[in-house]
C-alpha cells in the first residue's frame, strides 16, 4: 500500500529512478552477505541484470501506461533488502540454521519480481526486441528459480535434526556440529569465539520469544540443548569448579555395590537391569538367556510368568550408574597420586594405574573428562621422557584417548611447555611407539596453537615424511594426514615439497575454475584408461573430485563427471573404494532426483552396476561388503526399475544379478522374492519389449529361482509368464536369454500343473526343438543345455503319462541317451533323472505278447515279436519309454563310475527302476549282462550315506536271487562289513542284514 501511495504522488519517470536506486543498492549488500552467500550472491546478479533494463525503460514516456510493475519491483526490492538486512544484522547461527527458511523466501521474493517484469507492456513503450528477449530469458530463469542451501550447509542442518532426534549424542558429537557450523560461518574454532558466537545465538533466541515466535522458539531451545554439550559452552574453569564441587562431596572410599545391585541368576551387577511380570529384577541378557533355554518360570520364586514382557528397571538402573560413577569418579582421583612417585621406584605400578586408567578412559566419555579435569596432563607428560618403553608406550596411547575429540584436553595439552617435543622425540624411536606419536600429534593438530608448534619442533617433518613412506599402512596414512594438515604454514610446505602430490589434470579437476573443470572432467570422460591408470587416478584423488562435480556442478558437468566416474568405476578395484568411501546413497539419491536428466541417469545406474559387479569378487573370508546399507535400500532401487528407461533398467537389473553372486547373495535374492511388488515387477519386465531389459530380467529370474526356494514366483506365473518364456525360446536371437529363459522353466518346482501349463503354452516341441538344434546345427553352450535337459524333466514326472508319451513320441528319449555321454554332469545328471522318471512307467505300458492262433494254419502265422528281456512283454522307446530299447543301460551303467556322486546317484536311480517289484529276476540279469553289478557294488565305498544306502537296498533285492548271491556275494563283503563299523544306524542295519543273507552273520546277531 505504501508503494502504491508513493506512485500516485510523484511521477511516473521519478518512481522508476528511484526503483533503480534500490535495485542497485540491494544488489551491493547482497553481495556482501556471509551466510547463505551462494543464495543472495545468485539473486543480486538477477538484480544487477535488471537495472539495465530499467534505466533503458525510464528513457520511454510511462505516464500513459499501467504501472503496477514498478510498483511490484519497488514492493518487492524493499521486501529483499529487509531480508538481506536481516542477515548481515543477526547473528550468524541464528540465520544460519533458518537458512532453508531464508533461500524459501529469497525464492519468492525472485519469482515476485519476475512476475513483475512480465507485465511490463512492451508495444506501448516502443522496447525494442532485443531487451524483450534479453528481459523474456530472464523472467524466465527467475519464475523457476529454486535457491537450495548449500550442500556443506545441508548436511549440518541434517546432523542437527538427527542430534535433536537421538537426544543421546556425547560430546564429541556436539563438538564436531560446533566446530562445523563455525567452519562454515567463517568463525574461528577458538574456545572463546565459538563461546561468545554461542552467547549471542542465546540472545537472539530470547528476542525471538519476545516476539512471541512460539514455533521458533521451540526448535531453538532443542538447538541450544544440543550445543550446549560441546566444550566451548562452558569455560574451563566453570567446568573444572563443577567437577570438584562434585568429587569433592562424595568421600574418598568407594562404596560395595548393595544386595538389589546384583543379578540373581549371574551374581554380578547389572548394567541392564529389566523387569518380569512378577516384579523381580535381573540383568536383560541373563533373564533372555533363561527364557530362550525353555523355561517360563520365574528363576527366583519358579512360579509360572504371566507373561514374557520385560521392562526397563530405569530406576535401579539409574542408581547403579550413579554407584558407578562415585567410585570411578574417587578411583581417578586415587591413582595420580601413585603416577607421581619416582619412575625409578614403581615403574610396575605405574604400569598398572596408566593400565586402569586407560580402561577407565575407554569406558565412557565422561571419565575421558574426569581425567582431563583432575589435571592428570603435566604428569602425563612428565611420563614421556621415561626411560621405559612401555610406560612411554601406553601414555602416548592415554594422551590419544584423551585428546580425542576434546578442545579441553588440547587446550591444557597446549598450556604444558615442551610437550609437543616429547611427542616427537617418540616418532623416531620403534614403529610401534612412533605410530601412537603420529597419531597423537595429528589429533593435536585439530588445535591452532599446538598446530603452530608442531612444525616448528627441530626434526618434527623430516620425521613425518620418513613415517609417510613406512610399511604400516596406518601409520603412514596418519603422516600424509598429519602433513596436508600442517600444509598451512609455507616453511612446511618447503619442507614437503618432495612429497607426491596430484598431476596437472587431477590439481585442475580439484581447484581450476569451472571452465578448466569441464575441461578436465570431459578429457577423463572419453579417454581409453587401462587399469593401471584408472587405479592411479584414484589413488591420487580422482574420486573425490568427481564425486563433488557429480553432486554440486551444473548438469552438463554433473553429466560428464558421471561419464568419468563410470569410466573409472568399471575397475573393481575403485568401486570397491566408492563402496567403502560410503558414496552409494548420495549417488543413488541422486539416481532418485526427479531433477536428474536423462544422460545422467544413465551413467548413474552405469556406475552403481559396476559397484555392484565390484562386490561378486570379494573375498569370502573377510567380512563382506555390501552395497547398501538396509533392506529397505534393496526394495527402493529396484521399485525405481519400474519408472526407469530401458538403459537405466538395463544397468540396475545387472546390478541386481551381481548382488546375486556375492557373499550377501541370499539376503539379496530373499527381498527380492518377499515383496510381492519386486516380484510383479520382474515379470513384467519379462515381457518388456527391449530385448537387453527382457534378456537382463530373465536372467535375473532365473538366478533368483535357481536354490529352489521358487514359491511366490510360480503363485505369481500364471500361463501367460509360461508363453512370455517359451516365446523367448522359440524366437529370441540371444543364446544368453534363451539359456535364462529355459534355466527358469528349469529351476522352478516340478508339479503336474507346472507341466500341463507348459503343455499348453506349447513347450514341449519348443523345448525339444532348441535341445535337437543345439546338439547338431550349432555350437553346445553348454549351460543351455543342461537348462534345456533340465526343462524337459517337468514332461517326464511318472504321475503325468500323457506328457511323457508326447516327449516320447517327438523323439527326445533318445536325445537324452546320447547326452548321458556328451553332457556336462549337471546335464547327465538331468537325463538320467528323465529317464529315469520316464522308465517307472514302463512296465505298466508293456504290451503282452499276443498269443499265436491255433490250427492247421498255425505253422504259417507271423512270427511272434521277441519279449523285452526286463518288461517280459512288447516294449517300444514311443510306446512305454524302455531303457532297453533305448539303448539307455550301457550308458547309465557308466555313469556309475563318474566322479560326480549327483551322477552316479541319478543313473542309479534309473538303474534301479529295472529290478522293481516282479521285474528283479529280469532286470537283474540285464543289469548283470551289461556289468552293473560290480560298479553298484564299488557304490558302496563311496562318502555319501543316502548313496550308500540305495545300493544297500539295491543288493538286498539282488542277492535274494541265488545264483546273483553267489557270483557277486564275496565282492560285496568286505565293503558291508566296514560299513557295519562305520555306517549309520539304518546303514549298519541294512549291510548287516545283507551279510545274513550272505550267511556271514547269523540272524540272531546284535546287528539286526
Amino acid at each position: 500500500m505504501e508503494a502504491i501511495t508513493s506512485a500516485s504522488s510523484m511521477a511516473a519517470s521519478e518512481f522508476i529512478s528511484q526503483t533503480i536506486e534500490l535495485f542497485t543498492e540491494v544488489a551491493t549488500e547482497a553481495k556482501k552477505v556471509i551466510v547463505g552467500k551462494e543464495c543472495f550472491s545468485e539473486l543480486a546478479s538477477y538484480l544487477d541484470r535488471i537495472v539495465p533494463l530499467l534505466k533503458e525503460l525510464n528513457k520511454k514516456d510511462t505516464s500513459n501506461v499501467e504501472n503496477s510493475f514498478v510498483q511490484i519491483l519497488n514492493q518487492q526490492v524493499k521486501v529483499a533488502k529487509r531480508l538481506i538486512t536481516e542477515c548481515s544484522q543477526k547473528n550468524r547461527v541464528y540465520i544460519f540454521v533458518n537458512g532453508r527458511s531464508i533461500t524459501k523466501r529469497a525464492g519468492e521474493i525472485t519469482r515476485e519480481i519476475s512476475r513483475a517484469l512480465s507485465l511490463i507492456p512492451f508495444s506501448q513503450l516502443g522496447i525494442s526486441a532485443s531487451i524483450q528477449q534479453d528481459l523474456g530469458q530472464l523472467c524466465d530463469v527467475m519464475q523457476y528459480v529454486e535457491f537450495k542451501t548449500a550442500v556443506a550447509d545441508e548436511m549440518i542442518l541434517k546432523k542437527i535434526e538427527s542430534g535433536i532426534h537421538e537426544r543421546n549424542v556425547d560430546r564429541a558429537y556436539a563438538n564436531s556440529l560446533l566446530v562445523s557450523i563455525a567452519q562454515v560461518l567463517g568463525i574461528s574454532t577458538e574456545r572463546s569465539s565459538l563461546r561468545k558466537e554461542f552467547e549471542d545465538f542465546k540472545n537472539e533466541i530470547e528476542d525471538a520469544k519476545l516476539r512471541k515466535d512460539q514455533a521458533e522458539a521451540i526448535q531453538m531451545d532443542q538447538i541450544i540443548a544440543l550445543l550446549e554439550r560441546a566444550d566451548a559452552t562452558y569455560s574451563p574453569e566453570e567446568k573444572e569448579k563443577k567437577y570438584l564441587t562434585r568429587r569433592t562431596s562424595l568421600g574418598s572410599q568407594p562404596l560395595e555395590p548393595l544386595q538389589s545391585f546384583y543379578c540373581p541368576i549371574t551374581r554380578e551387577v547389572m548394567v541392564d537391569p529389566v523387569e518380569t511380570a512378577t516384579g523381580h529384577t535381573f540383568e536383560r541378557t541373563a533373564i533372555e538367556k533363561w527364557l530362550a533355554d525353555g523355561t517360563n518360570l520365574c528363576p527366583l520364586t519358579l512360579f509360572p510368568l504371566d507373561n514374557l514382557i520385560l521392562r526397563p528397571n530405569r530406576t535401579l538402573r539409574q542408581s547403579i550408574e550413579e554407584w558407578k560413577d562415585r567410585n570411578t569418579m574417587i578411583t581417578i582421583a586415587s591413582l595420580k597420586s601413585k603416577l607421581s612417585k619416582p619412575l625409578a621406584e614403581n615403574e610396575e605400578e605405574v604400569i598398572c594405574c596408566l593400565e586402569e586408567l586407560q580402561s577407565l578412559c575407554e569406558e565412557r566419555a565422561a571419565h575421558r573428562e574426569w581425567v582431563i579435569l583432575e589435571n592428570y596432563i603435566p604428569t602425563l607428560v612428565e611420563l614421556l621422557g621415561s626411560k621405559s618403553r612401555e610406560i612411554r608406550t601406553r601414555t602416548l596411547v592415554l594422551f590419544c584417548i584423551l585428546a580425542k575429540d576434546s578442545d579441553d584436553a588440547k587446550d591444557r595439552i597446549a598450556k604444558v611447555n615442551g610437550v609437543i617435543d616429547s611427542i616427537v622425540r617418540s616418532l623416531g624411536r620403534q614403529i610401534s611407539e612412533g605410530k601412537l606419536a603420529v597419531e597423537l600429534i595429528l589429533e593435536l593438530s585439530q588445535n591452532e596453537t599446538l598446530k603452530k608448534c608442531i612444525g616448528m619442533v627441530q626434526g618434527c617433518i623430516l620425521l613425518l615424511v620418513t613415517m609417510s613412506n613406512s610399511d604400516d599402512a596406518q601409520a603412514a596414512t596418519w603422516a600424509h594426514e598429519l602433513l596436508d594438515r600442517l600444509s598451512f604454514s609455507d616453511q612446511n610446505i618447503i619442507q614437503m615439497a618432495k612429497a607426491n602430490y596430484f598431476t596437472h589434470l587431477l590439481h585442475r579437476l580439484s581447484s581450476g575454475s569451472e571452465e578448466v573443470k569441464m575441461c578436465m572432467v570431459t578429457t577423463l570422460a572419453e579417454m581409453e584408461l587401462t587399469d593401471h591408470n584408472k587405479s592411479l587416478l584414484f589413488e591420487n584423488g580422482a574420486l573425490d573430485s568427481l564425486l563433488h562435480l557429480v553432486s554440486q556442478g551444473n548438469p552438463r558437468m554433473k553429466e560428464t563427471a558421471a561419464k568419468a566416474l563410470s569410466n573409472l568405476s568399471s575397475l573393481p578395484k575403485n568401486s570397491m573404494q566408492i563402496i567403502k568411501n560410503g558414496s552409494v546413497n548420495s549417488l543413488v539419491n541422486l539416481l532418485y532426483n526427479h531433477m536428474s536428466s536423462h544422460c545422467f541417469r544413465d551413467e548413474l545406474a552405469a556406475i552403481i552396476m559396476h559397484l555392484a559387479t565390484s562386490t561378486m569378487s570379494q573375498n569370502y573370508n573377510e567380512p563382506p561388503v555390501s552395497l547398501f546399507e538396509s533392506d529397505g535400500d534393496i526394495d527402493s532401487l529396484f521399485s525405481f526399475i519400474g519408472f526407469s528407461r530401458p538403459l537405466v533398467q538395463e544397468s540396475l537389473l545387472r546390478s541386481f544379478y551381481a548382488m546375486c553372486h556375492t557373499p550377501l547373495a541370499i539376503t539379496v535374492k530373499a527381498k527380492l522374492r518377499q515383496n510381492p511388488e519386486n516380484r510383479k515387477l520382474l515379470m513384467r519386465l519379462c515381457e518388456n519389449g527391449d530385448q537387453k531389459v527382457r534378456s537382463n530380467a530373465v536372467r535375473l529370474l532365473c538366478c533368483l529361482t535357481e536354490d529352489g526356494d521358487d514359491r511366490e514366483i510360480i503363485d505369481l506365473m500364471g500361463i501367460q509368464s509360461i508363453e512370455t518364456l517359451i516365446k523367448i525360446v522359440k524366437s529370441s536371437s540371444d543364446v544368453e536369454e534363451i539359456a535364462s529363459a529355459m534355466g527358469v522353466i528349469s529351476n522352478l518346482t516340478q508339479s503336474s500343473q507346472l507341466t500341463e501349463s507348459l503343455l499348453k503354452a506349447e513347450g514341449l516341441p519348443v523345448i525339444s526343438s532348441c535341445l535337437r538344434d543345439r546338439m547338431q546345427n550349432r555350437p553346445h553352450k553348454k549351460q543351455l543345455i543342461e537348462n534345456t535337459v533340465g526343462s524337459l524333466c517337468h514332461f517326464t514326472i511318472p504321475t503325468n503319462q500323457s506328457s511323457q508319451k508326447k516327449l516320447a513320441e517327438i523323439g527326445v528319449i533318445p536325445l537324452l541317451v546320447q547326452l548321458l555321454e556328451l553332457g556336462t554332469s549337471l546335464t547327465k545328471r538331468k537325463a538320467s533323472i528323465s529317464l529315469g522318471q520316464l522308465s517307472k512307467n514302463s512296465f505298466e505300458l508293456t504290451h503282452p505278447i499276443p498269443r499265436p492262433s491255433g490250427g492247421i494254419f498255425r505253422c504259417f502265422s507271423p512270427q511272434t515279436e521277441s519279449a523285452c528281456p526286463v518288461h517280459q512283454g512288447i516294449c517300444t522307446v514311443e510306446s512305454s519309454f524302455c531303457l532297453v530299447e533305448a539303448d539307455a543301460v550301457s550308458p547309465l551303467v557308466r555313469l556309475l563310475g563318474d566322479s560326480d556322486l549327483n551322477v552316479c546317484e541319478a543313473s542309479l536311480d534309473a538303474l534301479l527302476t529295472l529290478i522293481e517289484a516282479e521285474r528283479l529276476p529280469y532286470g537283474s540279469k540285464v543289469l548283470a549282462e551289461a556289468n552293473a553289478i560290480h560298479p553298484i557294488i564299488k557304490l558302496l565305498n563311496c562318502p555319501s550315506s543316502g548313496l550308500q544306502e540305495k545300493v544297500l537296498i539295491a543288493l538286498e533285492r539282488i542277492f535274494r536271487l541265488l545264483d546273483f548271491k553267489q557270483k557277486y556275494g564275496n565282492l560285496a563283503q568286505t565293503a558291508l562289513v566296514d560299513l557295519t563299523q562305520r555306517g549309520n544306524n539304518e546303514i549298519k542295519s541294512l549291510a548287516a542284514r545283507i551279510l545274513g543273507q550272505l550267511n556271514v552273520l547269523h540272524h540272531q546277531s546284535t546287528y539286526f
